[in-house]
């Protein structure tokens, strides 16, 4: 179960509770879930039930109590355990289950994974001057606000409320693609560097970094089919099932680097388009992609090795980081390329 699934299962969870007359609010139009505080446990925590208690009329330790009995029916939620005034803390079902989940809802979303509904009928208004830089941060934060639902007016007129730090001279000579990259990668707060840095083909590169990764991973798709083999989720019983415990591609992806990264991609970009930050979203794919060059090493078959669970499980996880890469750079505007 991902964030977002286990958001949705909350926020069944308290449906539910309405229409059996446990609780009388309004829904939510979301839940947030995060790691658990001080105090806390598990895998994640909501503090739905503190605000649904007042607009409920019951203190927050019964509305706790109601969801708590909700959520312990659901899929892949393991435990639940109320702490302090009413948090609710949600164990999952094993990792290595967790991260299965989580790669077959990238596949099934593709480039559109993280996308969602939170700013459903909300207008962003942005009043920017005439400078390329802001208009290059206005334009990236209209489609990653779009991705949450959400439209986008953009305005040159006073006052100003989106004013990110101009380039120190004009980017087009570095091409469409590396001049988007360094006028969005820092901080609107931080002065962008119009170097010739960003065209070099290295890691020194973080766009290179960020778009190589993704073509490897292309790569990867084209030769494993030449090797006669697809991308397959790991099942989360394999290992049980398997005679070689060692080749169960969910014990060795078990808690990987980019479950992490790729768990958070629908809350970054959430954050992005709230905070009217698209340098988030481009560090947050930086991180993406410098946690997939030890699994790219280990997703074909060497010498005469033949392909297993284990090498389709590895592909199918490179492939879900892959298409994480693809869509942040397209909400930046960025080309993600098939080769480099």
């Amino acid at each position: 179960m991902t964030p977002v699934e286990l958001s949705r299962a909350v926020l069944d969870a308290v449906r539910r509770a309405v229409d059996a007359g446990e609780l009388s609010v309004e829904l939510p139009d979301r839940v947030t879930v995060t790691e658990p505080g001080p105090g806390g446990c598990g895998d994640y925590a909501t503090n739905v039930a503190l605000r649904l208690a007042r607009p409920a009329g019951r203190p927050p330790l019964r509305v706790a109590d109601i969801l708590r009995a909700r959520l312990l029916d659901a899929d892949g939620i393991k435990d639940v355990v109320v702490t302090g005034p009413g948090f609710l803390n949600i164990s999952l079902r094993a990792r290595d289950d967790l991260l299965t989940s989580l790669v077959r809802e990238i596949r099934e979303r593709g480039t559109t994974y993280g996308h969602g509904d939170a700013l459903a009928g909300r207008t962003v208004v942005l009043r920017v001057p005439y400078e390329v830089r802001a208009e290059v941060v206005a334009d990236a934060v209209a489609r990653i606000v779009a991705s949450q639902g959400g439209r986008t007016e953009i305005e040159h007129r006073e006052p100003v409320t989106l004013r990110p730090v101009p380039a120190p001279e004009d980017p087009a000579p570095l091409g469409a693609d590396a001049a988007r990259w360094a006028l969005l990668h820092p901080a609107a707060h931080d002065r962008p560097r119009i170097t010739a840095d960003h065209l070099v083909q290295r890691e020194t590169n973080p766009l290179f970094r960020v778009r190589y990764a993704h073509a490897r991973v292309r790569a990867l798709t084209r030769n494993a089919h030449d090797l006669g083999f697809t991308a397959e989720p790991a099942e989360p019983a394999e290992s049980a099932r398997s005679a070689e415990p060692a080749e169960s591609g969910a014990a060795q992806l078990a808690g990987h680097p980019l479950q992490t990264p790729l768990a958070d991609h629908p809350r970054i970009l959430l954050a992005a388009a709230t905070q009217h930050a698209p340098d988030r979203l481009a560090r947050h794919l930086l991180a993406v992609a410098d946690a997939l060059p030890p699994l790219l090493a280990e997703v074909l078959p060497v010498g005469e090795e033949k392909p297993t669970a284990a090498h389709r499980a590895r592909l199918a996880l490179a492939e879900a980081a892959g298409a994480v890469l693809a869509g942040g750079l397209s909400l930046l505007g960025i080309d993600a390329p098939e080769h480099l």
